[in-house]
């Protein structure tokens, strides 16, 4: 991987260059054209677990506006986009009949991408479960992982023969445990266990859906797209390595061992039984042949990758506890986003994916989530000038490009996000967008970090300038 003359950073030729999005956070037409109540509308619809009180209901009207968006994804001169597929949108009732409609609007989609030269990147399962299967126990439900084989074979029967890449699941161990564990997410659970069932059964329907996707799909790339930040225990006390080991342990390897053919980690199965998040006899929801399943081969290993978190045993006097050896950034404005305590930490990025790839090789690497938030407005001239957002790509981008010479097989990287759009529980306070979004007009404008961004995939795409890129 070599570098252009004028220092500036040069990628592979067939680099993918994009920027992401989810169905819930920005189609909106909630209950339009047959689409039916997912756990997100019903979450967001009770009073108090979202922010102000906002909803997805209308987000950005994607679902609308989704030719003016792929305009926009034109002009910033991306080649890819990563988008979610609503499930209650394509199968109602989550498994059954199937809605036309629904999967008409993501054919129209797919075809307006590829008209317009940009790579489709579809996620099926972004958290916006159907209602109708939570009403049946969700993915605490081993029928679920029967739904959602349904769901996958709709889809990519509908669109195989136009799409190639797939990721299963989005970041299941946030689905599993801030939904299903801490109750901040929709469906809004606070059990243990449950969340453990959760993850084992979004593990085992990635599994199983691949061979599925393949068939039809016999072009697929397939893979799941794990949020994986930089950890570290906040000093070299064996209390804070403890914390360390245990968080970065059921954050990451509780899902990544499985998927790569290692079972369940044992110390962490001692550990959930010791506290009494597992019973006695341990993983009873694990039949034969389901971790088999599981390590089904993938293609890729997708990354969303947004901040360094430091493990400090809190249960631990300050007195007692070692000091902390590993101190965060300076609290300015560029070193911290707006999501509170979310570090702008770039170097991680490149040691994150140097991780991955050596720990488990994947065949190949995305990163397929990397955005910040923050909250700059259109000035009187209608300009937003985001100059921290523009710093923060810069630096990402130079660490991915890091990561690329040390050899890793890096693909793509997908900025998040295309849009400002609802933030989960956060609703629309959190701006991650390269487009600035007024929610109440739907007005559109392109961020400065969008022009910037354009500027660079430009400059990484002239095959003059890059002809002694290997890859």
């Amino acid at each position: 991987m070599a570098k252009m003359s004028n220092g500036e950073m040069c990628f592979p030729k067939d680099f993918l260059w994009g920027a992401g999005t989810s169905a819930y956070q920005i189609e909106g037409a909630w209950d339009e054209d047959g689409k039916t109540e997912s756990i997100w509308d019903h979450f967001a619809h009770a009073k108090g677990n979202i922010s102000n009180g906002e909803t997805g209901d209308i987000a950005c009207d994607h679902y609308h506006r989704w030719s003016d968006d792929i305009a926009l994804m034109k002009s910033i001169g991306i080649n890819a986009y990563r988008f979610s597929i609503s499930w209650p949108r394509v199968l109602p009732h989550g498994r059954g009949i199937v809605n036309q409609k629904g999967l008409d609007f993501y054919a129209r989609l797919v075809d307006g991408l590829l008209e317009s030269g940009i790579v489709p990147f579809i996620t099926l399962f972004h958290w916006d479960l159907p209602q109708a299967l939570q009403n049946e126990g969700g993915f605490a439900a081993r029928s679920t992982t029967e739904a959602f084989l349904e769901y996958a074979d709709a889809v990519t029967r509908r669109l195989g023969d136009r799409v190639s890449n797939w990721i299963t699941h989005n970041e299941p161990s946030v689905f599993t445990y801030i939904g299903h564990k801490y109750g901040k997410h929709a469906p809004g659970l606070q059990d243990s266990y449950t969340a453990l069932r959760v993850a084992h059964h979004l593990l085992l329907s990635h599994g199983k859906s691949i061979p599925v996707i393949r068939a039809n799909c016999p072009a697929a790339k397939v893979g799941m797209a794990m949020n994986v930040n930089y950890n570290l225990p906040a000093s070299a006390s064996r209390f804070d390595y403890a914390v360390w080991q245990y968080d970065y342990g059921m954050w990451t390897r509780w899902f990544l061992d499985p998927l790569y053919g290692r079972n369940y980690p044992p110390d962490l199965v001692e550990r959930e039984i010791e506290i009494g998040e597992l019973p006695p006899e341990g993983l009873d929801f694990v039949q034969d042949g389901d971790l088999k399943a599981i390590s089904t081969p993938t293609d890729f290993l997708g990354i969303n990758y947004y901040t360094r978190q430091l493990s400090r045993d809190a249960a631990v006097p300050e007195n007692i506890n070692a000091p902390v050896s590993v101190f965060q950034l300076s609290p300015s404005a560029e070193n911290w986003q707006e999501m509170e305590g979310w570090e702008v930490y770039p170097d991680g990025l490149s040691k994150v994916l140097s991780w991955l790839y050596y720990e488990y090789q994947p065949q190949a690497l995305y990163i397929t989530e990397n955005g910040a938030s923050w909250s700059d407005a259109p000035d009187e001239n209608g300009q937003v000038k985001d100059a921290r957002r523009i710093s923060f790509l810069e630096r990402h981008l130079a660490s991915a490009h890091e990561a690329l010479q040390s050899g890793i097989p890096l693909k793509g990287y997908f900025a998040w996000s295309l849009l400002d759009n609802f933030e989960w529980g956060y609703g629309f306070s959190q701006r991650f967008g390269l487009t600035w979004v007024d929610f109440e007009t739907q007005k559109r404008i392109l961020k400065d970090s969008a022009w910037w961004y354009r500027d660079f995939i430009a400059k990484s795409m002239e095959s003059s300038r890059c002809a002694d890129s290997k890859t």
